[in-house]
């Protein structure tokens, strides 16, 4: 099968459809309203953007930073995570944080994607590596558990949701994301009208 594997710009592009750090673009009706975490009411963390697999979408991610391990970030159903869909069109220029909590990575990268034949990521990442290729995750595609299979549901259908992208934690340790220390992030979608979208990581 074909993987599409996420590979790190040499330098940062904005204009990337895969872009992390710095501050989100979000609707304008959204402009004082930063997503919080429901567990700490603290602000969350601005992880990045991927695609939708709507062209005139993105997906945007946040998780909680606080007080890391204390608010069940990794779970998508939890309120320490937020998977936010946005409209395009609808998004303004970068929206400012909170000045409490922690907001924002400690720097920004971008990706592109690179065709890989391969049976799976682990082994489109092998491949990669060979090609000197710093990956930081996959577009689409079948997810790559490191423990069990967590697809969630789509509360609106109730099918399970398809993958939109599979992220590493980031491309240096210095800036990278927390998901754990090695672990991987996985962005999921529902194709249906009403589909939402989750975040979770292992």
């Amino acid at each position: 099968m074909n993987v599409n594997v996420l590979v790190a710009d040499l330098a940062p592009n904005p204009l990337a459809l895969v872009f992390f750090g710095g501050r989100p673009s979000l609707p304008k009706a959204m402009k004082h309203d930063w997503p919080r975490c429901s567990q700490c009411s603290g602000p969350m963390q601005y992880l990045g953007r991927v695609p939708h697999p709507n062209p005139s979408k993105q997906i945007f991610i946040f998780q909680c930073a606080n007080d890391p391990g204390m608010c069940d970030e990794w779970d998508p159903e939890s309120g320490g995570n937020c998977a936010m869909i946005v409209d395009i069109a609808d998004a303004v220029r970068p929206t400012k944080p909170p000045r409490k909590g922690v907001t924002a990575l400690d720097g920004t990268w971008s990706g592109h994607a690179e065709e890989c034949v391969a049976d799976s990521y682990s082994d489109a990442r092998e491949e990669a590596d060979a090609n000197g290729w710093s990956v930081i995750g996959q577009l689409g595609g079948v997810p790559d558990w490191l423990q069990e299979d967590e697809t969630p549901e789509c509360p609106a259908c109730g099918n399970p949701m398809v993958l939109a992208a599979q992220l590493e934690e980031g491309p240096d340790d210095r800036t990278a994301m927390n998901f754990g220390g090695g672990g991987c992030g996985y962005v999921f979608v529902c194709p249906c009208p009403a589909g939402e979208a989750r975040f979770l990581w292992q």
